[in-house]
């Protein structure tokens, strides 16, 4: 039964992102905003909904962990992950606005969470301050959207494919995003259900099921929707679905969860010490990939799913304390991280020269 539940999930989400990425489209066109700018807010925000769901839902159970291991998580397997297996579909090109803005707001998220949680706990007041630059954020996002010149506009919207004639009205186009949010949300419920299910007959602890279970069980809708649009050729929202689901993450799921959850989000020494320095050291990773011909090879892609396979391959260790473990965090820190800055240099270096 929980095989079957798997599946189904996996199937919602596939068709959900690729209904919300074809209404969220046409609508740019509609009404003359651009897909990075969509990307950014509807797409992301929509495809943010499962762990916002998730996040809530668990802080108002009790289960902390759960909620702040969701969120870290799934920022963790958004960069690593998806942008990974996305730039192996298809070379990723990187808009400007990303280097020079949604980047550096993601990164400043990330130091924000960590110096709030420096005491070992989101309060309610920490809470109400993330939600509050959510809210910032999106307003400041619209408004510089619409601030933009026509022939910007029509250059970037030129790039999306022509809608059919049967989705050109804007009431169908709202329907299909609604329709796709509906199938994201259900379907991450239902492979959540199934894959907790399964990690609870193992015997894995709260906290390594929100980092990575959850995390990504939550994290499909971006899976999906980053996948389909850049085998569609929309790059600008695959890319600008992860970043803008980062930043949202961060304010917006642990911001609602802190502000639900009765004495506000404990952090756990490993998460404080380990997992949010993990999850800054890919969002400041980003800068360097992006800046090195403001295009996500897809060496870099690769590189990102081997991260993130040791960063899973280092919580299954730690968590039933392997005696590999030292060793294998030794090969991280002295031999593959520094190789890896080493090559993103000198790629930088020739790209300049």
């Amino acid at each position: 039964m929980n095989l079957l539940l798997f599946l189904a999930g996996l199937t919602a989400l596939v068709a959900g992102a690729s209904l919300l990425v074809r209404g969220a489209s046409a609508l740019a066109l509609s009404f003359g905003v651009s897909p990075l700018v969509v990307g950014l807010t509807i797409v992301a925000f929509g495809t943010s909904s499962p762990e916002v769901a998730v996040s809530v839902g668990a802080a108002l159970e009790g289960q902390t962990d759960i909620a702040v291991g969701n969120v870290v998580g799934s920022n963790i397997f958004n960069v690593l992950f998806i942008l990974g297996a996305s730039a192996l579909i298809v070379p990723l090109v990187v808009h400007v606005q990303l280097i020079r803005q949604e980047v550096p707001i993601m990164i400043g998220a990330s130091l924000l969470l960590i110096a709030l949680g420096f005491d070992g706990r989101l309060t309610r007041l920490d809470a109400a301050l993330l939600f509050g630059l959510l809210v910032v954020y999106t307003v400041f996002l619209i408004v510089q959207s619409r601030r933009q010149t026509q022939e910007a506009v029509a250059e970037l919207t030129a790039e999306l494919p022509r809608s059919a004639a049967w989705d050109r009205h804007w009431a169908v186009q709202v329907a299909l995003v609604v329709a796709g949010l509906v199938l994201l949300v259900l379907g991450s419920d239902w492979l959540v259900t199934a894959a907790v299910t399964f990690a609870k007959a193992l015997g894995v602890s709260d906290l390594v099921i929100g980092l990575t279970i959850v995390a990504a069980g939550t994290s499909m809708p971006e899976v999906a929707t980053s996948i389909t649009a850049a085998i569609k050729g929309e790059r600008d929202i695959a890319v600008g679905n992860v970043v803008g689901s980062n930043t949202f993450n961060i304010l917006g799921c642990l911001g609602l969860a802190g502000l639900v959850a009765p004495a506000g989000l404990p952090l756990a020494p490993s998460v404080l010490t380990f997992d949010l320095w993990v999850m800054l050291a890919v969002a400041v990773a980003c800068l360097p990939v992006f800046f090195t011909g403001r295009e996500i090879a897809r060496w870099e892609g690769a590189v990102f799913l081997g991260y993130y396979a040791a960063y899973v391959a280092y919580l299954i260790l730690a968590a039933q304390q392997h005696d590999a473990l030292p060793a294998f965090s030794n090969v991280m820190l002295v031999f593959v991280i520094p190789l890896t800055l080493a090559t993103l240099i000198a790629v930088l270096v020739r790209k300049r020269g």
